[in-house]
């Protein structure tokens, strides 16, 4: 998630449940991933579903969240195997806990509305928290690197990049001038300032691009992203499903963009006549547009407003489309 938003009875709810299991589709026996375990719902709702027999590997960076979610799967914990690590490595995690040839795998990717009702950790600007933005507390940079650390320049850059901030100039140079920044509020009140505006009741909050910025930065959310779905082709059995939710245009231009790669036989250049790459088609796309939550999932969970999903099927190492289903 990635706008201020949700409320207390949302925060265990996973998004986009019935559309995830829909085109998962668990069976008894089969193997499966969630990369971003977060507070367990998705990965409860698939365990419940393949059994007997089945399995999943749930991952996830944040300590916390992994505590939630093994309390939360103890039920199913002999067919459940959870770590702490982030879904960059997940080929080399998953091989070594025998997941290989998986029916499925599961990415719900960005801010945990568990991490967001942690004011401490200083993901929200509502209420004033050291500058951390860390995942896994046991990384070294946080956003205070960031913010207070950055030349003015490269901090512009990372606003604009990753946090789609078109006055992040503005921004950067008033940011620069209050240092230091000491806390979440301390810095939200430099981001209006900047802009010339503060939040109103019904508008984005004025820092809100700034933030996702600086926690998609700490945490290289997009490296890691890019590195992790050539992975999971490798991991999905010829049929298996590739299920992935992202919260905003950068994550979901990538997933788009790397699904049609997949989809293609050849890569080449337009301008080059005659295939030189060899490249052969591993995924078959199987949404042309991003699944979007119903207007009664927004209603009841407004973290599931700006959900995008999009899914794809593995096909058979020929490429042949017949192979996925």
């Amino acid at each position: 998630m990635d706008e201020e938003g949700g409320q207390a009875g949302s925060v265990h709810e996973p998004v986009l449940l019935n559309e995830v299991l829909e085109n998962l589709s668990p069976r008894s026996g089969g193997l499966y991933i969630d990369g971003t375990l977060g507070a367990g719902g998705h990965a409860k709702a698939v365990l419940d579903l393949c059994e007997p027999g089945g399995r999943l590997l749930g991952l996830d960076r944040d300590p916390q969240a992994l505590a939630v979610a093994r309390s939360r799967l103890e039920p199913c914990a002999e067919r459940a195997v959870l770590l702490q690590g982030s879904y960059a490595s997940l080929e080399v995690t998953a091989r070594r806990h025998a997941f290989a040839d998986v029916q499925g795998i599961l990415l719900d990717l960005g801010l945990s509305s568990l991490q967001l009702a942690d004011a401490q950790r200083g993901f929200s600007f509502k209420v004033d928290a050291p500058l951390d933005m860390r995942y896994d507390p046991a990384q070294e940079e946080t956003a205070d690197d960031l913010v207070n650390g950055l030349a003015q320049a490269n901090l512009a850059n990372l606003l604009y990049r990753y946090g789609e901030e078109w006055q992040s100039r503005r921004i950067a140079r008033a940011i620069v001038a209050a240092r230091p920044i000491v806390g979440t509020a301390h810095l939200a009140e430099v981001i209006a300032k900047a802009k010339g505006r503060r939040g109103r009741k019904g508008h984005i909050h004025p820092a809100t691009k700034s933030f996702q910025a600086l926690r998609i930065a700490v945490n290289h959310e997009l490296e890691a992203l890019e590195e992790v779905l050539p992975q999971a082709v490798r991991l999905l059995a010829q049929g298996g499903r590739l299920v992935v939710i992202s919260f905003h245009s950068l994550e979901d231009r990538i997933v788009k963009q790397f699904m049609r790669r997949e989809s293609r036989d050849c890569i080449c250049p337009p301008e080059i006549p005659e295939c030189v790459c060899g490249h052969l088609a591993t995924l078959k796309t199987l949404t042309r547009r991003p699944i979007r939550p119903s207007s009664e999932e927004v209603s009841r969970n407004p973290r599931s407003r700006s959900a995008r999903m999009r899914v794809a099927g593995r096909l058979p190492c020929d490429g042949n489309p017949s192979g996925a289903n």
